[in-house]
């Protein structure tokens, strides 16, 4: 809307006092750097002088040493090594007689051509559209306004289309919504244009089939593991959009403290729609988030693309209801042995259970509870362990 405002601005002032004065050359493109000496020739019916105008450049007065008087009714100014425009609409260079009236205008246009588009990136949400961003260029200011294209075929036999729906994902950016095939790469590519030519980015050949993502997985669930203080367990659905559809998933977690804003990540929860969290703190508040990356799309070999993440769910793990005290100082020999063996056991899992692994924890469960029953062997127990486990539910 700005630069439309701006464009009508600038066509006003040269296309509706053109009467009075007339600014030569009119509406010029140049490149940054570039010289211009424009001329303004007033009607010689206004008994107007040339020694009686001045100039403005985007409302500023120009220095009348930049002026020269050809003749009675023309003045001239010199414009030296042009800066881009500050308004992509195009620079104000305006005419004026002595008392400030306008008599003529004209815009000035300087940039630079655009440079060629890059890094091409295309999406499509569940198979059924398909969006892309690019680059432009190793800046992309070229002061001038610049229009961006994205076309797109069928790679052996198809014609040429537009994309029509831009500025979707960000600035450089369209969304195709409906009419792909599936099972048949696309060439892709974008053009780019202005006032000081014009240039094309390099084509990107996709199928889309390999390049879906989909919606983050829903109905995701955080409880407590009965009473075990410093676990949770988390579950969810898989993405509704594609479960008619033969692919492959692989999900993952991460969740962090309530006052915190770091998160942990949870890589290898692989394509289980469950797992449990443990190591967490006792009485504190976690967020967690599930994404999910189907891949393997009626045997696509290429890697997925990630969802956005699910909205955060909230759960708090059990408060601790450890004694506080002086331990028995007879025995420090036992409590070394235990936080050695614990050492050796929770070693061995770690080595053994990736993430959330099929690793069957019921074992482990009853020792917690036992232990969190027995407040003597906790307190004997300590902080023997400050590790995070991840099992499956």
């Amino acid at each position: 809307m700005i630069t439309l405002v701006l464009v009508w601005i600038c066509i006003l002032i040269v296309n509706s006092l053109t009467h009075p004065a007339v600014i030569s050359p009119q509406d010029p493109t140049l490149m940054i750097g570039s010289s211009l000496t424009a001329s303004c020739l007033v009607d010689s019916d206004l008994n107007l002088k040339a020694e009686d105008l001045f100039w403005t450049l985007n409302g500023r007065r120009l220095p009348a040493e930049l002026y020269k008087i050809l003749n009675s009714t023309v003045l001239s100014v010199a414009l030296n090594s042009l800066n881009g425009s500050k308004q992509q609409s195009g620079d104000n260079l305006v005419c004026h007689s002595k008392d400030g009236r306008i008599l003529a205008g004209s815009c000035l246009y300087v940039g630079l051509p655009p440079e060629k588009p890059k890094n091409i990136t295309c999406w499509s949400r569940n198979m059924k559209d398909l969006t892309c961003k690019w680059v432009p260029g190793s800046e992309g200011e070229t002061y001038l306004h610049t229009n961006y294209t994205l076309k797109y075929k069928l790679r052996w036999y198809g014609k040429d289309n537009t994309c029509q729906e831009y500025h979707t994902m960000g600035q450089y950016s369209c969304h195709i919504p409906k009419d792909l095939a599936l099972f048949t790469p696309y060439e892709i590519w974008v053009e780019a244009s202005n006032r000081l030519g014009s240039t094309t980015s390099d084509i990107i050949t996709l199928d889309i089939l390999d390049v879906v993502t989909t919606d983050p997985p829903s109905d995701v669930h955080v409880s407590r593991v009965g009473d075990l203080e410093d676990q949770l367990s988390v579950r969810w659905s898989s993405p509704p959009a594609l479960k008619d559809f033969l692919f492959q998933a692989k999900y993952q977690i991460r969740y962090r403290v309530e006052d915190s804003m770091e998160w942990k990540v949870v890589d290898d929860v692989g394509n289980q729609t469950s797992c449990r969290l443990a190591g967490l703190k006792p009485g504190t508040v976690y967020f967690v988030q599930v994404r999910c990356n189907p891949f393997g799309i009626y045997g696509s070999k290429k890697a997925g693309i990630w969802s956005d993440w699910s909205n955060p769910t909230a759960a708090s793990t059990p408060r601790s209801e450890r004694i506080t005290g002086v331990c028995d100082p007879k025995s420090g020999e036992q409590n070394s042995t235990l936080r050695r063996e614990l050492k050796q056991f929770f070693g061995w899992v770690k080595k053994h259970a990736y993430g959330c692994s099929n690793l069957s924890i019921k074992l482990y469960d009853q020792w917690r509870v036992w232990l969190q029953k027995s407040h003597k062997t906790r307190n004997q127990v300590g902080k023997a362990y400050f590790i995070t486990l991840y099992f499956s539910v």
